[in-house]
């Protein structure tokens, strides 16, 4: 029997009713969304609004204040790049992050840093979370961006979003998250309507590769002054030109209607699996990575005294499939740098695996699991 995929935060199987919307797009109802003379283009453009409104409804949104893009990375650099010109003529030049986030966070802040802008990477303690305090201790007037991820894709825990954006009440700093690993998972989070830019992947929500989104929120009539990295159309209100792919965007609109339909029961089906899980490998005292109770139902990183990680998953492959760090950087074989961020050395942070996985994940042998685990130890 193949082996069970427990690498959810890496990417999802497409879920069925998005494969049916997905696949009716790219056969019968195929078009392009900037047709307006026939009926093609005005079925695309009704699947395409139809998904500004499922995005949208996720996180009290407007239909308007969604932009379509290629997926999460894209939607970070448009948030975070986006704004340099504002950024620039405003005299704020200041940038505030965590030393946990993404890549595609932390390279377009590097970027801009090689370009004039001072960045302040907040440190995050054993426990994976930066404190609220201390964001808000690193602003200053001339602050014009910060950046704290949803949810780590890592190791699963949530930071203090909404506390953080309660206490930006006062402050005019533009907030965004990269919402890659919560965005319909946790919901109550992203309708806080101070958090003004939102960005959204669809492969993590059972959505195709390929697509997601920006959520640029106004402040009364106001909108964040996103400026567009790339020229030739005037899609997406000119911040992202280029052919709408509508087969993609009415799959990521379906799939965020079905993950906010089914929320509860989905998030149920994790807790159950993770249960079980437990069950089987706590014998083998395994260590826990952060503060469990920040964790999201659907993520385990764990590690067992000092067995190396590679070694555990060449056992476990025909069995299960699990990784050691973020699917972007696990062709460097470097030890994570946001386990290492949170205090571990080398030898622990390449000790840590994350097992993840979602509701349609099938059951696993956990007693061949501990029993291969056994062998190791």
């Amino acid at each position: 029997m193949p082996a069970i995929y427990l690498d959810c935060n890496a990417t999802t199987p497409l879920d069925p009713e998005v494969r049916e919307v997905l696949l009716y797009y790219y056969g019968d109802g195929y078009g392009n969304e900037g047709s307006r003379t026939h009926e093609f283009g005005t079925r695309a453009k009704q699947a395409v609004q139809k998904a500004r409104d499922q995005i949208a409804a996720v996180v009290a949104a407007q239909r308007d204040e969604i932009i379509f893009t290629s997926g999460a990375t894209e939607s970070n650099n448009l948030a975070i790049l986006g704004l340099a010109e504002a950024g620039k003529a405003q005299g704020k030049r200041h940038l505030v992050t965590t030393t946990i986030e993404h890549k595609a966070v932390l390279e377009p802040f590097a970027k801009l840093e090689l370009d004039g802008f001072e960045v302040t990477r907040l440190p995050v303690s054993s426990c994976g979370y930066v404190e609220p305090e201390l964001v808000m201790a690193a602003l200053r007037p001339d602050t014009l961006l910060l950046s704290i991820m949803q949810v780590n894709n890592e190791t699963g825990i949530k930071q203090h979003i909404s506390e953080i954006a309660e206490m930006l009440v006062d402050h005019p700093v533009f907030f965004h998250t990269d919402a890659a690993q919560g965005f319909c998972k946790d919901l109550d989070t992203l309708k806080n309507h101070r958090i003004d830019l939102i960005s959204v992947s669809g492969h993590k929500i059972h959505a195709p590769m390929g697509v997601g989104a920006l959520v640029v929120r106004r402040r009364g009539y106001e909108r964040p002054p996103i400026h567009a990295l790339a020229y030739g159309g005037g899609q997406e209100r000119g911040i992202r030109p280029g052919t709408l792919p509508v087969a993609l965007i009415a799959a990521l609109g379906k799939a965020a209607e079905v993950a906010v339909r089914d929320n509860v029961k989905q998030r149920e089906s994790c807790k159950v699996f993770r249960d079980r899980a437990l069950v089987a490998l706590m014998p083998f005292n395994p260590k826990f990575t952060g503060n469990q109770s920040r964790v999201m139902e659907h993520v385990l990183n764990i590690s067992f005294g000092e067995l190396d990680s590679e070694a555990l998953i060449v056992q476990l492959k025909d069995l299960i499939a699990i990784s050691n760090g973020s699917a972007c950087t696990s062709s460097s074989y470097t030890p994570s740098h946001v386990l290492k961020a949170m205090g571990m050395s080398d030898d622990e942070a390449n000790s840590c695996v994350r097992i993840s996985w979602c509701h349609m994940t099938p059951e696993v042998d956990w007693d061949a699991v501990a029993e291969r685990i056994k062998r190791l130890i």
